[in-house]
């Protein structure tokens, strides 16, 4: 199915562009109000129409996908003058990617002239915890926490253990990020909808009960209807799209795809099964429902979408999620995925917009990470 648009993005980045000054004086406005995450990455989607953060990760697990950029100077600034860090990575540690994942951190780490060991400690030899007898003078935690909190390591963690997928939910930081979106498109004199993707949750295993899944089926109607009279009201070409998914994130893996309330209520059991399933075998029971935003990003045949790593808060470095067996709206997270740098995408246009509406999503989604980590550690 073809996406077709107006390349409303490229006819607005003088805005962008004019507004600069002022972007910049609100981001340090913000930034000065928050504590930054010391790390995250978001998985973005440009549709030439819109763009914006569909995925945000406090935990990020793609280091070894980055091959240039200033992330080690912006973790540096977040963490300052200590000696000791120590990456408290997955368990799941055999996983080759994420092995490689580990040693790229821990590499950009040495260069910043910290030491760095690795390794999940144990908890129950007493507090505070060491490596070899030494007090770690940080924890960089690089696990989801999926299975449950960390206890007390008598060490300070960053990020905060609060932001592990056994309580934090996808919803949570687009929730946190609109109020960010909004402002910066009153700066720009914009439609919101063309920085953020439309969403709402389906709580307390709501699809495996008839009444409510017949409720939800109309509130997703309700839901496609308002995204079609965006695309009518822009000009765009094509059938809106959700995504359903496992509102406690992990790998997206159970993502299923819908485009009418109908399908919702006809849900096969062995898609039910795969929507559910979550990682470590937990069963999922909220879902978040996601307008889908198509890339009309691509190279040498393949759709692509931007994912960038930021430290600080600010973005470090870049790579493309590439996929030439998906189409535009599809999820391209799968086996037959491959990663290009952007040196690898000759293309100015892309770099252009990579610049400024790419980078602008991003750190307004480290904004609406650091509100999330603030709502979590604050609580009694």
């Amino acid at each position: 199915m073809s996406y077709l648009g107006p390349d409303i993005l490229s006819a607005l980045e003088s805005k962008i562009i004019d507004k600069q000054g002022e972007l910049e004086a609100w981001f340090a406005e913000k930034r000065a109000e928050l504590t930054m995450p010391i790390y995250g990455s978001v998985d973005i989607r440009d549709a030439h129409w819109k763009v914006a953060v569909v995925d945000a990760n406090q935990y990020p697990a793609g280091f070894n996908n980055l091959n240039d950029g200033d992330i080690g100077a912006h973790l540096r600034e977040a963490i300052g003058d200590l000696r000791h860090i120590h990456i408290w990575p997955e368990a799941h540690s055999r996983n080759p990617g994420y092995q490689e994942n580990i040693r790229a951190l821990e590499q950009l780490l040495e260069d910043e002239g910290y030491a760095v060991t690795t390794g999940i400690l144990d908890v129950d030899s007493g507090i505070p915890v060491s490596v070899n007898g030494a007090i770690p003078d940080l924890i960089l935690l690089n696990n989801d926490l999926t299975e449950g909190a960390l206890p007390d390591l008598g060490v300070p963690i960053s990020p905060p253990p609060q932001m592990g997928w056994y309580q934090r939910r996808k919803s949570d930081h687009f929730r946190a990020a609109q109020p960010f979106l909004n402002e910066v498109s009153q700066i720009l004199e914009i439609d919101p909808w063309l920085l953020s993707t439309h969403w709402l949750v389906s709580e307390d295993k709501c699809l495996e009960k008839d009444t409510c899944r017949t409720l939800l089926a109309a509130e997703v109607d309700d839901f496609l209807s308002f995204i079609q009279a965006k695309y009518d009201a822009f000009g765009i070409e094509g059938k809106p799209t959700l995504f359903v998914k496992n509102d406690a994130g992990t790998y997206g893996l159970g993502i299923l795809e819908i485009t009418s309330g109908e399908e919702l209520l006809n849900l096969s059991n062995r898609k039910m099964n795969r929507l559910t399933y979550g990682k470590g075998g937990a069963d999922a029971e909220d879902f978040l429902i996601q307008e889908g935003v198509p890339s009309a990003l691509s190279s040498e045949s393949m759709v692509v979408e931007p994912v960038a790593y930021c430290a600080n808060g600010r973005v470090g470095g870049w790579f493309y999620r590439a996929n030439a067996k998906k189409g535009a709206m599809a999820n391209l997270n799968s086996p037959s995925s491959v990663f290009l740098s952007p040196n690898e995408i000759q293309d100015e246009a892309i770099q252009s917009r990579r610049n400024h509406w790419h980078m602008l999503v991003a750190e307004i989604a480290m904004l609406a990470m650091a509100v999330e980590a603030s709502q979590f550690t604050n609580r009694p």
